[in-house]
């Protein structure tokens, strides 16, 4: 007995049903509602597949964020080194020019004080030898400072000149150990004589008879007494004085009263007085 075959639709009327299946579905899609719960089943289930699929996606775009984020924060933090350090260096200019020019105003109004011309110079070195206290300034001959000029700060005397060039001059500072003044205090006129110790903050007074007046905090003045500094500039103050009744001298420290090794801008005493009845 011969196999029974039972022959099924052939392709193209299977084709056929499906684009007709097709067509009905989009017209239902289009014109009606009836689809959209199936819709959202089929796109919650799948969701899941997407998800996986775009996952080496997201995983290569990660670790490429991450390097370069380290890459930028890396390169920031550099950035932000150079900025802190022009920030450190525009202040400590900042503060130096403000210094600087505390110290102008400071010479200004001594300067308004002093009954003689004056000159505002800049102290360019030092001597290099540490038992020699001597300056240079940036003004010479040709601005008028001379030698012998005394030279004084804010504060008070600092020296005088002993060497002046064309355009800059040597100062011998009042510590300096070869250095003497003639002085008198405020107090009470009492002359005496200030000598330079090596020591860039102290002086002695020496030869100072134990009987004379004199006591700690007077001011001393200088005299004017043999010309070579002009009379009534501060020298500095007296912080010791030690009397022993076995020796004919009376030990008095000064400590001076202009600032040897911190001033940067210095007025020079011209010889020639103000005319008073000048503008």
């Amino acid at each position: 007995m011969k196999p029974l075959f039972t022959r099924g639709p052939s392709p193209e009327s299977r084709i056929l049903v499906l684009g007709l299946v097709a067509t009905a579905l989009i017209l239902i899609n289009l014109y009606t509602d009836w689809l959209n719960p199936v819709r959202e089943r089929l796109a919650s289930l799948a969701a899941p597949f997407y998800w996986l699929t775009g996952t080496p996606s997201r995983v290569g775009d990660w670790a490429g964020e991450q390097w370069r984020t380290r890459d930028e924060l890396l390169e920031e933090n550099s950035r932000l080194k150079h900025q802190v350090m022009l920030l450190e260096q525009q202040a400590q200019l900042l503060a130096a020019v403000r210094a600087e020019n505390t110290q102008l105003k400071e010479l200004m109004n001594s300067a308004e004080s002093v009954n003689q011309r004056v000159l505002v110079a800049q102290v360019i070195g030092v001597s290099p030898d540490p038992l020699e206290h001597v300056l240079i300034i940036d003004k010479g001959r040709s601005d008028g400072v001379v030698q012998g000029a005394a030279i004084m700060d804010a504060s008070g005397l600092l020296g005088q000149v002993i060497e002046a060039g064309d355009f800059s001059s040597r100062v011998l500072l009042i510590t300096d150990a070869n250095h003497a003044l003639p002085v008198q205090v405020l107090r009470n006129s009492v002359r005496a004589v200030a000598e330079g110790t090596g020591d860039l903050y102290r002086l002695k007074l020496r030869h100072l008879a134990n009987t004379s007046d004199i006591r700690e905090g007077d001011l001393l003045l200088s005299s004017g007494l043999g010309g070579r500094f002009p009379a009534g500039y501060p020298v500095g103050e007296v912080i010791s004085v030690k009397r022993d009744p076995g020796r004919a001298f009376a030990e008095v420290d000064v400590e001076p009263r202009g600032r040897m090794n911190r001033s940067r801008f210095v007025l020079a005493v011209l010889n020639a007085p103000i005319d008073e009845g000048q503008d």
